[in-house]
């Protein structure tokens, strides 16, 4: 039995430009990304794999230093016995000035090649692991596997390597579903889509193990498994430290501020840890500032924010008074009659009295 970790896309290094946090936050989240990283490599470690895989933006190359990827060797250093192999992806390709050819690796790490797929044999461990490294950041045709097909030794454990996106049109790598299935490999660890997907138990992107912004909500982490006689076994280990959470709540017109920020408090999550945006639904109260609302929680989250879709609650008997013979009054009227009760006609109602009453500034 030969056991394994797969990951990719930590994007050591991100600088986390144009995001909906603070500075603080983003320097802080840079520093996550490290620990994580750290934590993988000691979980292979202390878990005896026999491989760890990385498919592929281990760093971005933009940011990334000389200083950072001696950081990456030196706690690859530490787990000497781990067979470490990297398939670069299109954020830390490989060219002539890459600092992946900047440093004298350690023995047990392998980064794969640029000139088409290669494989590294690991006689003592039955097993062939096959890899692809890009060497540009966009690559539009589809790397053939046809080669591999024929190469493909089914007395021995096989596992490949590649950062790519399932999608025909794509700019990234475009790969065939039907064809990396038709090469019968036991096991092909993808990189480049951050979300984690197990089409099969051969078959899996490991998504990123952390989290990066509101894009990538739910939860992140590593795909851990073992191949034995011909059988192969994966499942997801949750690992980030922190998950980007959307949450929808619903308001009434007949809520107030304070039962507001009660609503919002008494949400059921890992208020200390993770990043929560809340959308808030409904109608509210003309004279509610839901900014005033999130001033008043943020001490109580690690990070908050509150997208407003609510609509103005109007007082119709007083707005048909204000109005009388005019648009609003027979706009008014005629939707009454459709039955304001009626959660799509009142919906209806609402916009189209806050269209015709532009005059007044939310």
């Amino acid at each position: 039995m030969v056991k394994f970790i797969h990951t990719g896309d930590l994007h050591l290094g991100l600088k986390f430009h144009n995001v909906s946090f603070s500075k603080e936050k983003a320097k802080e989240r840079r520093r996550e990304l490290w620990t994580t990283f750290e934590n993988i490599v000691n979980r292979a470690r202390e878990e005896n794999v026999d491989f760890l895989l990385m498919a592929g933006d281990l760093f971005e190359g933009k940011y990334f230093t000389l200083g950072d990827i001696n950081r990456v060797k030196d706690t690859f250093k530490e787990a000497e016995n781990v067979n470490i192999l990297i398939s670069a992806g299109n954020h830390d390709y490989i060219e002539k000035n890459s600092l992946y050819n900047k440093i004298h690796w350690p023995k047990n790490v392998h980064i794969f090649g640029t000139e088409g797929i290669e494989k590294k044999e690991f006689p003592h461990l039955n097993t062939i692991v096959y890899g692809y490294s890009w060497d540009r950041p966009v690559i539009r045709e589809n790397v053939l596997f046809e080669n591999i097909k024929e190469q493909v030794d089914e007395t021995k454990n096989s596992i490949l390597m590649i950062h790519g996106d399932l999608a025909a049109s794509s700019d990234y790598l475009p790969l065939d579903n039907k064809a990396l299935i038709n090469l019968n490999i036991d096991y092909i660890a993808l990189g480049h889509i951050h979300k984690p997907q197990l089409f099969s138990q051969n078959l899996a992107y490991c998504g990123c193990p952390e989290p990066l912004n509101f894009g990538e909500i739910g939860q992140r982490g590593i795909i851990q498994g073992t191949i034995e006689e011909g059988k192969t076994k994966i499942e997801l280990i949750p690992i980030s430290k922190r998950r980007f959470i959307e949450v929808e709540v619903e308001l009434s017109e007949d809520m107030g501020y304070p039962q507001i920020v009660e609503k919002i408090a008494e949400l059921d999550l890992n208020k200390d840890m993770d990043f929560v945006r809340v959308n808030l639904r409904g109608y509210i109260q003309r004279e509610i500032n839901i900014k005033d609302v999130e001033r008043n929680l943020e001490d109580s989250f690690y990070h908050l924010e509150i997208v407003d879709n609510t609509i103005w609650d109007y007082n119709l008997d007083q707005l048909e008074a204000e109005h009388r013979d005019n648009i609003i009054y027979h706009f008014i009227h005629k939707m009454k009659e459709k039955g304001v009760e009626d959660p799509v006609v009142k919906r209806a109602l609402y916009l189209g009295l806050e269209e015709l009453l532009k005059g007044d500034n939310r």
